[in-house]
C-alpha cells in the first residue's frame, strides 16, 4: 500500500490541511470548508515530503509566483476530472463562469453540474475553482468562503 502524507501550512485564509500520496498531491483542505477529509491512523504526519510544496504555497500567497508546479491526483468521475483540468487552464489573474466552463468541457447544459463538480474540488487554490464566478460577475461559492474566495481573486490582481 501507498504511503500517505499529512501536514498543516499556515497561509493568509487559515491553515492548510495537505495530503500527499506516491508524491502526488491529494487535497488541500482549508479550515473553513466543510469537505474535509479524515485522516487514516496508517497516514504519516511529516513536513519533510511538503517542503517544495510549501514553499510555492508562500511563493503564491505573497504574489511571486502565478503556477504551481505540483504533481497532481485528482480523485473524481471522468465528469468531474475534466471539469478540474479544465480548471487548470484558466490564467492567473482572470476569472470565468460556471456556463463558461460548462460550454468549454463541451456541455453547456451543465452548468449546474459544473458547480457540483467545482465544489468538489479536492486540490483548491492549486486547481483554480476560486477563478469561478457567477455569469453576472459576483462571487458566488466557494468551500474557504466567499471572503478568502475575494482574498484569492484580488492577490492575483495585484
Amino acid at each position: 500500500m501507498a504511503k500517505t502524507y499529512h501536514t498543516q501550512i499556515d497561509s493568509p485564509i487559515g491553515p492548510l490541511f495537505l495530503t500527499l500520496e506516491q508524491g502526488h498531491l491529494t487535497n488541500v483542505c482549508m479550515h473553513q470548508q466543510k469537505r474535509t477529509v479524515d485522516v487514516n491512523p496508517e497516514w504519516i504526519c511529516s513536513e519533510r515530503p511538503f517542503r517544495a510544496i510549501a514553499k510555492q504555497f508562500s511563493e503564491y500567497f505573497r504574489g511571486k509566483r502565478r503556477e504551481f508546479e505540483i504533481p497532481l491526483r485528482l480523485d473524481g468521475t471522468d465528469f468531474q476530472t475534466s471539469v478540474w483540468n479544465e480548471l487548470l487552464k484558466i490564467p492567473y489573474g482572470e476569472t470565468t463562469s460556471y456556463g463558461e466552463l460548462a460550454k468549454r468541457i463541451g456541455n453547456p447544459k451543465a452548468v449546474r453540474a459544473v458547480g457540483l463538480a467545482n465544489g468538489r474540488n479536492p486540490i483548491p487554490i492549486v486547481v483554480p475553482c476560486h477563478r469561478v464566478i457567477g455569469s453576472d460577475g459576483k462571487l458566488t461559492g466557494f468551500g474557504g468562503g466567499l471572503e478568502n474566495k475575494a482574498l484569492l481573486l484580488r492577490l492575483e490582481q495585484e
